[in-house]
């Protein structure tokens, strides 16, 4: 994997509204293999940061998410199209 897919992995999963399904769309990754390349790649501190903050939230869990939340992206996420990123 390149460094780039790796920094767009964490960026993503770091973003509150962008749900795991989102990131294994455009990356092939389940939410444990997220959590793995997050624990690699990231600080302890860190991590353990994040995996406090999105551990059981709803908004990165369509299962759990309110059919009001229709969009994955941040405001100020690139647009994705074709599951790439365009113009990175």
């Amino acid at each position: 994997m390149q460094e780039r897919d790796i920094d767009r992995i964490i960026e993503m999963a770091w973003e509150d509204r962008t749900p795991f399904s989102a990131i294994e769309a455009q990356f092939g990754l389940s939410e444990q293999e997220v959590i793995k390349v997050m624990r690699k790649h990231m600080k302890a501190s860190s991590f353990r940061m994040w995996r406090q903050r999105v551990q059981g939230r709803k908004t990165k869990h369509l299962a759990l998410r309110s059919k009001e939340i229709d969009r994955h992206k941040c405001s100020r996420q690139r647009a994705i199209s074709n599951n790439k990123i365009s113009k990175r």
